[in-house]
C-alpha cells in the first residue's frame, strides 16, 4: 500500500521545525532566496549542513552553480520575510523586503536573521523531487533573539515557562 501525497503532507505537518532562508547569488542572475523548513545539522567534525531543495527551483540552480549559499535562520518576528521568500513573486521583490549584505562566499546573509551559515557545498543527491544538498560550514554568524518555529501549518513561538 501507497502512501498518497496529501496524506504524506499532513502527516509532517505535525513536524515542528524552524524556518530558514536559504540563500546564493548567480553569476548570471543575481542573488536567489527561498523559504525552506528541510534543514538539519549532519556533521559537527567537519561542520556540515544539508538543506533540501526542490529540484525546479531557480534558488537551487544558483546553489549548484556557484557551490555556495548560506541559510539564514529567521528569528521570531521575521515571518513576513519568510512569507515573502515562500510566495509567488520575483527574486527581486524578495530581497528588496529585507536588509541584507554579502557574505563572504557571495550568498545573501539576512541581517536580521537569528543565524548566518556560510557553506560551501559538499555533496548533492538526487531523491524524488529534490536535491539534499550537504554544505561545509565555513562561517557561522549568531545574533540575538528566538526562532521561527512552523507547525501545523502556522508560524508558532516558544512559550516561557
Amino acid at each position: 500500500m501507497s502512501v498518497d501525497a496529501i496524506q504524506f503532507k499532513n502527516a509532517l505537518k505535525l513536524w515542528a521545525s524552524g524556518v530558514t532562508v536559504v540563500t546564493a547569488q548567480s553569476a548570471d542572475q543575481g542573488a536567489k532566496g527561498m523559504t525552506a523548513t528541510s534543514f538539519s545539522s549532519v556533521s559537527v567534525d567537519p561542520p556540515q549542513i544539508l538543506v533540501c531543495l526542490n529540484k525546479i527551483t531557480d534558488t537551487g540552480g544558483a546553489l549548484l552553480e556557484s557551490r555556495h549559499f548560506a541559510v539564514n535562520i529567521l528569528a521570531s518576528d521575521q515571518q513576513d520575510a519568510s512569507n515573502q521568500f515562500a510566495g509567488n513573486c520575483t527574486q527581486a521583490e524578495r530581497f528588496a523586503s529585507v536588509t541584507w549584505e554579502a557574505g563572504d562566499n557571495g550568498a545573501p546573509l539576512l541581517s536580521k536573521a537569528l543565524v548566518s551559515l556560510e557553506c560551501k557545498v559538499v555533496q548533492q543527491i538526487q531523491a524524488g523531487t529534490h536535491w539534499i544538498v550537504i554544505g561545509e560550514v565555513e562561517k557561522v554568524v549568531c545574533r540575538g533573539g528566538e526562532p521561527l518555529l512552523y507547525y501545523s501549518g502556522a508560524y508558532r513561538q516558544l512559550s516561557q515557562a
